[in-house]
């Protein structure tokens, strides 16, 4: 499940990164919350010139609608276990393997992702991510990436890969950037709540999630995305106040169900 909104530019290395994993058996549904023309072309060379199997959800432009259009994305894939990031986050060679891999019943997987800088968001181009370059901390650093802790995402593996998971400070939450689960999970709880727009709508869902009975499992060293720099335009402080009102209400009745999710929708669904 890969979300969009006007940003071709980010969609078209983001979709490289799919081309490159090492699993190839999966499917690529795009949650196209009403970008225009230029982005439905990128999706349409896509189709037709890669080996990916993708498919385009669409709805009209009217402000952040995110949980609506991933809704629609659920109803249209096929797969019993999905993976959900965003077009402007470009996925490691094995990120769908790792889902796949780490993915236990009764649980949902909350994986890793390493903003970069505007200038080297741009930078970044198809060899770079053939090669794996741009995951390499290395060479991150080396085209102007300040040094942070958060480098150990791009280098843990075998022990300390295990050791941070297990001790980091972070709580494993849905990150819509990186997060993973079962469909007849989802279905259970009726997906996103379409109340919801920006600020913590995916984490909400997760928090349904748990109190369905659902262990959040930590994988935020195992594998990552790299989340591409980009202004927020959209974001307006009145949806985070609404959201956090939801989310407690969400934790303090311990709510497993929303009435606004998948199965209110009467929306018709646009796919290619």
């Amino acid at each position: 499940m890969v979300s969009t909104f006007n940003q071709p530019q980010w969609l078209r290395k983001a979709l490289w990164g799919f081309e490159n994993q090492l699993e190839k058996n999966f499917e690529i549904i795009i949650a196209d919350d009403g970008s225009g023309e230029e982005t439905a072309a990128l999706i349409r060379e896509f189709q037709e010139n890669s080996k990916l199997k993708i498919t385009h959800v669409w709805q009209e432009d009217h402000g952040f609608q995110k949980t609506k259009i991933l809704n629609k994305a659920i109803k249209a894939a096929k797969g019993e276990y999905m993976i959900f990031t965003d077009g402007d986050c470009i996925p490691r060679n094995d990120l769908v393997s790792t889902h796949f891999g780490q993915s236990r019943p009764g649980c949902f997987l909350s994986a890793g992702y390493f903003k970069l800088s505007l200038e080297l968001s741009k930078k970044i181009t198809e060899d770079d991510v053939i090669s794996q370059r741009c995951f390499d901390a290395a060479w991150l650093l080396e085209n102007g990436q300040k040094k942070t802790f958060k480098l150990n995402k791009l280098t843990s593996s075998g022990l300390k890969e295990d050791f941070l998971n297990t001790f980091t400070t972070t709580s494993a939450t849905w990150d819509g950037n990186n997060a993973s689960g079962w469909r007849k999970d989802i279905l259970a709880i009726n997906g996103f709540d379409e109340r919801m727009q920006y600020g913590g709508e995916d984490r909400e869902m997760g928090e349904r999630l748990m109190n369905y009975g659902i262990k959040p499992l930590q994988i935020r060293y195992s594998t990552v995305t790299l989340h591409l720099d980009h202004e927020r335009g959209y974001v307006k402080k009145e949806m985070i106040v609404k959201n956090r009102a939801i989310r407690k209400i969400t934790k303090k009745e311990k709510r497993v169900w929303t009435n606004y999710g998948i199965e209110q929708q009467m929306n018709l669904l646009h796919t290619s």
